[in-house]
C-alpha cells in the first residue's frame, strides 16, 4: 500500500534539527526518513541515458555495480537524432525502468552545451545550440515524467569542462548567459518544469553554483518559475548555510552532522531565518510525497521492447557524413570484410557516473554476420582493456583481409578512457594507431566505409579524403551495433544530423585559448560565438558544418513564406523527398539580423522539426517564431529586447546548406538607455529626447577647429570629459542639469 502524508501538517511536527537534516541526503543515494513524523526515504539514481540504479551495497563513491538496465544512446546520439518524440518515447521507456526498480528520480537529462569538442564529458550533452539542447531536454523530461518519477536537469549552469570542474570559476559575461548557457535550462523549466534542477560544481563569475543566489533563486525560481527543488551535485556543497540561503534545497550526497548543526546554529543565531530553512524542507517533502508511489509500486518493463527502442533510437542519431559514389547502402554482406576492434568491441557509453549495466549488448560484428555469416574479420589495432596484440601484426592482418574485400567497413573510435566525467579528453583526433589503419586499408582499397564511435567530434582531416563513406554513430548505446548493420543494409534510411560543427583542427574551435584556463578561472573570452556561431560568422572552413547530415534519399526545400503580426513570425516552407526511398528531413529554421547594434552570429538556429515523408511526398511545415526569437540580451537595459529593423529567415539542411531566405521588416522598441554624464556626445546625439537638448547646448566657439577627424573623435567622449574642457556655457553644472532634463522628459 503506497505511504502518503500530509506535507503541512508533517513540517510543522518538525523539530530544528529535523528540519536541518532534511536538506541532506542519508546516504549517497537517498533522502532523509524521520519515522518519528512518518517521513520516509526515497531514493534518486544516475542517469542520464540509462538506470544505474546499485545494488543493495552500494560503494562510498557510487561507482559500483549496477542493476540490468537498458543502456540507450547517450544525449550526443539523441541529440543528433532531432526527433523530440523519439526522445519523448525514450523517457517513458526509462521511466518504467527508473519506476520498476523503486527509484524516485533518475538524475538526468543534461542540457551543459558543448563548448569545446574536448570536454570528456561531452557524451552526455545534447548539442552546441541551447534550441537543439532545450527542445529535446523538455521531451526526455515529459517522457520520464509521465511514469511518475522525477528528473534532474543538470548541471546548472556554465559547466563545461571536467578540468578543475570542482573549484574552477566560469568568467561569462552576462549576455552570453543569458544568450548561450542558460537558455535550453530555461525551456526545459518552462516547458516540461522537472522535478528537481542539479546545480553545478563549479563557480560562476567567482560563485559557486550551489551558493549563487543570482542563479538558483532570481532566475530559476524568480524568472522562470521553477516549481521544484534544487538538490547539488555530489560534492558540490562548500557551505550549506549560505548555499540554503542562496536557494540550494538538498545537499548531495548525505556529508554528517557537521553542516546540520551549522544550520541549526545559524538559526538559533539569526543568521539564517527559519522560514528559509523550511521554504526548503516543504519542497524536500513535496519531492517525497511525489516519489512515494514509484518507490512502493510493482511496476515493470518489457526488456526486449526496450532493446528494440534503443536500437531504433541509436539508428535515428547516426549521422551519414559522406557518401561518395552512393557506396551505402551495401547490397548485401557479400564480398564485405570489417576492420577495426570496436567491431566486436563496442564502444557504446562513456565512462563516470553515467555507466550502465546493460540488459544484453549488440557487437556490429555479430550483426552482420548474422546477415551473411562469412564475413571477414581483422582487429586491426588494440584499445585499453581489449584484447591483447601488436599493433604491427594486427595492421598486417587488416591489410590482408582489406585487400581482398570488395568493400571495407572499418570500426574506429575514441577509447573508452579517453571520455569520462571526471577529466577532459587529451585528443582531438583518433589515436595515431587507428589512423595507420584507416590509411593503410584505403592504400589496398578504394572502397572504405568508416564507422566511428565517440562521445563529440573528433578530427577526420587526417584520413578523410582517403575514403568514400563516413558514419558517425557516437556513442550508440546497447543495440548500436545492431543499428549499424541496419544503416549499413538499408534496412533503415540515415537521419541523423550533426547536433554539433566538426571542426577542421582543435586550434580553430572558438574556446582554443580560453579553455581549461588557469590558476582556477576558465574566461570565455568567445561570447556568444559558440559552436557554428563562431564558425559562420567568421567564415571558417570546416569539416562538416552544425545540421549536416545525407540520406538515402534527396528532399527539395519550396515555398518559402514568412508573415509577420507584431513580433511574431510565421515561417512556412514546404519539402518534398524527391529521391528513391522513405526518408527523414530535418528542416532548420535560422535567423539573421544583418544590422543589429551588438555582434550577433551570422545565424542562429530558432525552430526546427523532423519531417517523415515517402517517395514523392511533399508537406508543408510550419513554425513559430516569437520575439524572444528575434531578441538579444541588451547589455545596457539588462533584459531581452527586439531591435526594429530587417531580418532575414533561412530555412536549411545545415547552417551551411541554406535552401531559401526571405526578408522581413519587424517593428522594434526604443532601446535608449539611461543618459548620464558619462554617455558619450554620440549617445547623447542619437537620443531622441538628449539629442536636441545637447545639441543646443553644445556649441563650439568659431575660433575652435573642428575638422572631421576632431569631431569623430569628440563623438567618442563622455559629456563630462567635455563639460570639463572649459568651452563657454557648457560647464559640469550645465550638464547636470541636461541629464536632469532628459531624466524627466
Amino acid at each position: 500500500m503506497t505511504q502518503v502524508f500530509d506535507v503541512e501538517r508533517a513540517l510543522a511536527q518538525l523539530t530544528l534539527e529535523e528540519k536541518a537534516s532534511l536538506t541532506s541526503g542519508s546516504d549517497f543515494w537517498h533522502t532523509t526518513a524521520v519515522e518519528r513524523v512518518g517521513i520516509p526515504a526515497v531514493m534518486v539514481s544516475d542517469g542520464p541515458h540509462g538506470l544505474r540504479k546499485q545494488s543493495d551495497n552500494p560503494d562510498h563513491l557510487g561507482l559500483g555495480e549496477s542493476v540490468p538496465a537498458t543502456c540507450f544512446p547517450t544525449a550526443a546520439a539523441l541529440g543528433s537524432s532531432w526527433d523530440a518524440d523519439l526522445l519523448t518515447r525514450v523517457g517513458e521507456a526509462l521511466g518504467r525502468e527508473t519506476r520498476a526498480n523503486d527509484v524516485a528520480v533518475l538524475l538526468g537529462p543534461g542540457v551543459n552545451l558543448k563548448r569545446t569538442p574536448l570536454c570528456g564529458r561531452n557524451f552526455e550533452y545534447v548539442s552546441e545550440d541551447p534550441v537543439v539542447a532545450g527542445v529535446l531536454g523538455a521531451a526526455l523530461v515529459r517522457g520520464i515524467q509521465s511514469q511518475g518519477v522525477g528528473t534532474s536537469l543538470k548541471h546548472y549552469a556554465a559547466n563545461n569542462q571536467e578540468s578543475d570542474r570542482m573549484r574552477v570559476s566560469a568568467e561569462v559575461d552576462e549576455r552570453t548567459l543569458r544568450e548561450i548557457y542558460l537558455p535550453a535550462f530555461e525551456r526545459v523549466v518552462k516547458d516540461a518544469q522537472p522535478w528537481t534542477v542539479m546545480c553545478a560544481y563549479n563557480k560562476v563569475n567567482g560563485t559557486y553554483a550551489s551558493q549563487n543566489h543570482w542563479l538558483l533563486t532570481e532566475i530559476l525560481r524568480d524568472e522562470w518559475a521553477f516549481e521544484g527543488l534544487v538538490v547539488s551535485d555530489w560534492g558540490a556543497v562548500h557551505d550549506r548555510v549560505p548555499a540554503l540561503a542562496a536557494g540550494l534545497d538538498l545537499q548531495m550526497p548525505g556529508a554528517g552532522p557537521g553542516p546540520d548543526d551549522e544550520i541549526v546554529a545559524a538559526v538559533r543565531d539569526g543568521s539564517l531565518d527559519e522560514s528559509v530553512l523550511d521554504a526548503s524542507v516543504r519542497r524536500v517533502l513535496r519531492l517525497v510525497a511525489r516519489g512515494l508511489p514509484a518507490v512502493s509500486s510493482a511496476a515493470s518493463f518489457d526488456v526486449d521492447a526496450h532493446h528494440d527502442l534503443a536500437r531504433e533510437a541509436a539508428a535515428a542519431g547516426s549521422v551519414l557524413l559522406k557518401n561518395e559514389g552512393a557506396l551505402l547502402p551495401l547490397p548485401s554482406t557479400d564480398g564485405v570484410a570489417v576492420v577495426g576492434e570496436f567491431a566486436r568491441t563496442p564502444r557504446y557509453q562513456g565512462a563516470g557516473s553515467s555507466q550502465v549495466n546493460p540488459t544484453r549488448l549488440d557487437a556490429a560484428l555479430d550483426a552482420l554476420r548474422s546477415v551473411g555469416d562469412d564475413v571477414p574479420f581483422a582487429a586491426g589495432f588494440t584499445i585499453p582493456g581489449g584484447p591483447a596484440g601488436d599493433d604491427d601484426d594486427l595492421l598486417a592482418e587488416a591489410v590482408s583481409v582489406a585487400r581482398d574485400a570488395g568493400t571495407v567497413v572499418a570500426f574506429v573510435g575514441l577509447p573508452a578512457p579517453d571520455e569520462s566525467e571526471g577529466y577532459d579528453r587529451p585528443r582531438f583526433e583518433l589515436p595515431d594507431n587507428q589512423v595507420a589503419l584507416l590509411r593503410a586499408v584505403a592504400a589496398v582499397n578504394p572502397r572504405v566505409v568508416v564507422v566511428l564511435a565517440n562521445g563529440s567530434a573528433v578530427g577526420v582531416s587526417g584520413w578523410h579524403d582517403l575514403v568514400p563513406a563516413i558514419l558517425e554513430t557516437w556513442l550508440g548505446g546497447q543495440a548500436g551495433g545492431s543499428a549499424v548493420a541496419d544503416l549499413l543494409l538499408g534496412i533503415r534510411t540515415p537521419s541523423g544530423r550533426l547536433a554539433e560543427t566538426i571542426p577542421h583542427r582543435i586550434e580553430d574551435t572558438p574556446a582554443f585559448g580560453n579553455f581549461p584556463g588557469e590558476a582556477g578561472v576558465v574566461r570565455y573570452g568567445e561570447g556568444v560565438l559558440v559552436g557554428y556561431r563562431w564558425y559562420d560568422t567568421r567564415a571558417m572552413d570546416v569539416a562538416y558544418p552544425f545540421g549536416h547530415g545525407l540520406s538515402y534519399t534527396t528532399f527539395s526545400y519550396d515555398s518559402l513564406d514568412a508573415t509577420v503580426d507584431g513580433s511574431d513570425v510565421t515561417v512556412t516552407v514546404t519539402v518534398t523527398n524527391t529521391g528513391p526511398v522513405a526518408g527523414a528531413e530535418v528542416v532548420q529554421v535560422y535567423l539573421r539580423d544583418p544590422r543589429a547594434a551588438v555582434l550577433r552570429p551570422t545565424r542562429e538556429l530558432k525552430a526546427f522539426a523532423k519531417v517523415a515523408l515517402e517517395p514523392g511526398e511533399s508537406r508543408e511545415v510550419a513554425f513559430a517564431l516569437t520575439a524572444r526569437d528575434l531578441s538579444y540580451w541588451h547589455p545596457g537595459l539588462r533584459r531581452w529586447v527586439v531591435e526594429g529593423g530587417e531580418f532575414v529567415v533561412e530555412a536549411g539542411a545545415s547552417s551551411r546548406d541554406i535552401r531559401g531566405s526571405v526578408s522581413l521588416h519587424v517593428e522594434g522598441e526604443p532601446l535608449w538607455s539611461p543618459l548620464t554624464s558619462m554617455s558619450t556626445i554620440e549617445e547623447w546625439f542619437a537620443h531622441p529626447v538628449g539629442g536636441p537638448l545637447m545639441q543646443a547646448a553644445l556649441v563650439p566657439p568659431a575660433d575652435l577647429p573642428l575638422d572631421d577627424t576632431m569631431a569623430a573623435m569628440m563623438l567618442q567622449m563622455p559629456a563630462k570629459v567635455i563639460a570639463e574642457f572649459g568651452i563657454p556655457g557648457f560647464d559640469r553644472a550645465r550638464l547636470d542639469a541636461l541629464v536632469a532634463q532628459a531624466a524627466a522628459s
